[in-house]
């Protein structure tokens, strides 16, 4: 069977530019856009550098090597909660407020652990499980990466 040819792929300048104006405006690292089977990742390597931009089509290898850390050595804790998106991470609902969660607490299944702010939204990130928070692996207002692990759970 011949291999088969990735079908033909316009790029929409205007969008990146957008996703570029984004990246400026909020300070992140990188971000990703998807429609379909098509996706658009802009990232800035160094502050100093303009973005670069990647453009590819996923394959199944290609959406479960996403899933791997980029350094290859990250390992995520048993129990860990991970981040579901790029984002800068709180660990209270609001400056100078108790956090959330700390060491030692039990948590409910559903309940509001953190918070991570992407693209000037606020995203509470809920519990998957009732245990004790036995770690907390972030600071507040520190940037997480998609999949880094945030706070074990056990």
């Amino acid at each position: 069977m011949p291999p088969k040819t990735p079908a033909k792929f316009t790029v929409d300048q205007k969008l990146i530019r957008q996703l570029a104006d984004v990246l400026h405006e909020t300070g992140l690292g990188e971000i990703e856009y998807a429609d379909g089977d098509k996706r658009i990742r802009i990232a800035r390597p160094a502050p100093s550098a303009a973005p670069a931009v990647s453009l590819a089509m996923p394959s199944p290898s290609a959406v479960s090597a996403a899933a791997a850390p980029s350094d290859g050595v990250r390992e995520v804790p048993t129990g860990a909660i991970t981040s579901p998106m790029v984002g800068t991470v709180y660990l209270a609902p609001a400056p100078g407020a108790a956090p959330f969660v700390k060491a030692g607490d039990r948590v409910n299944e559903g309940q509001t652990v953190l918070i991570i702010e992407a693209m000037k939204v606020m995203n509470p990130i809920k519990s998957p499980r009732a245990g004790v928070a036995t770690r907390i692996l972030v600071e507040n207002g520190a940037p997480v990466e998609y999949g880094e692990p945030l706070m074990v759970i056990e």
